[in-house]
């Protein structure tokens, strides 16, 4: 409650202070809360179901609506393609959750290709980022089986959470080498980079409270110089340091790390709770370098995986609680 709280309540103090549109972050805010709220009640009454409901609707969306934008396919903005590919990544999460979490060997094996056809969707829609997604989050399930010591594998994520973060930040900065740096560029695209170039130098100038919310684009003079812009820097830390200064970029990284402390004290069983942090942390990898964050669909995914994975199922889970994790708050798995 303290971290969101924060969450909404800067956005608001930096665009008394410099102007802007604090509407978008606040939106986000509500759909993390809400998507929380609601995998928390289902997990708990449907531990299994509810995951699969999930990734269902997250597997229809993304081929129902590809770019997950409004308007002609024409004009959509270079970087959208992060949506489609997180909302994947969410969505074989879901069904590899579903699977840890069911006792029968059937069940669990078509949770496995429902998963393993979510990845080939992504191929087939043309998203290279979401089937990879989609395959890395199914192979760390998987992987999660032979695990025993949950807090070690979140460790894990969140350095690599933490790498791409900072890699994104050396490119901008050109800290990089001269061959990596020509390699990722063309990956990324040049204008992306230049985005991003310009959102470390409103940030650089601005660190207490940014330049506020929303209002990049028109400071940004890469954007001004394009046609089909949409006034972000396609990178969810850059994005925060140059509108909401060093204390929204905290923040950010208070929340994802709040997911990752709750996921360590789920009283689920530890490679339920690998599956779904390996899904969020490949959300928070795809939103450093695009701009999938900034769709609500997304953060209400993320909300809801992690509060299917930290539900208290009103029925014990077959997976004996590991003796790395701490004992669950209430001295058990279910009331």
């Amino acid at each position: 409650m303290v971290v969101l709280g924060a969450c909404a309540a800067w956005p608001l103090i930096t665009a008394a202070a410099r102007g802007g549109r604090p509407e978008g972050m606040l939106l986000a805010v509500l759909a993390v809360a809400a998507g929380y709220a609601a995998g928390r009640i289902g997990g708990a009454l449907l531990p299994v179901a509810a995951p699969v409901a999930a990734a269902l609707a997250g597997a229809g969306l993304a081929v129902g609506v590809p770019d997950l934008t409004p308007g002609p396919q024409m004009v959509t903005p270079p970087g959208h393609a992060g949506a489609p590919a997180a909302v994947l990544a969410l969505s074989a999460g879901a069904a590899c959750c579903a699977a840890r979490a069911s006792s029968g060997p059937a069940v669990r094996s078509a949770l496995w290709l429902l998963a393993a056809g979510i990845a080939v969707t992504g191929a087939l829609l043309g998203s290279a980022g979401g089937c990879v997604a989609a395959a890395v989050v199914l192979l760390c399930s998987l992987a999660a089986g032979r695990l025993v010591h949950r807090g070690a594998g979140l460790a894990v994520l969140a350095a690599a959470a933490a790498g791409v973060s900072g890699l994104t930040w050396a490119v901008a900065g050109r800290v990089v080498p001269q061959g990596l740096a020509g390699a990722l560029e063309g990956r990324l695209t040049p204008h992306r980079v230049a985005l991003w170039q310009d959102a470390l130098g409103m940030a650089g100038h601005h660190v207490g409270v940014g330049v506020g919310p929303g209002n990049f684009g028109e400071l940004s003079a890469t954007a001004a110089r394009s046609l089909l812009s949409d006034d972000r820097p396609h990178s969810a830390p850059l994005q925060l340091a140059a509108e909401q200064g060093v204390a929204g970029v905290a923040l950010l990284a208070a929340a994802f790390g709040w997911v990752l402390y709750a996921l360590w004290r789920s009283p689920r069983s530890t490679p339920v709770v690998l599956t779904a942090g390996a899904a969020l942390t490949a959300v928070a990898a795809i939103a450093a370098v695009g701009n999938a964050l900034s769709f609500t669909v997304v953060s209400l995914g993320a909300g809801l995986l992690a509060g299917l994975a930290t539900a208290r199922p009103f029925v014990h889970d077959r997976a004996p609680f590991p003796e790395s994790g701490p004992p669950p708050r209430g001295g058990g798995a279910a009331r």
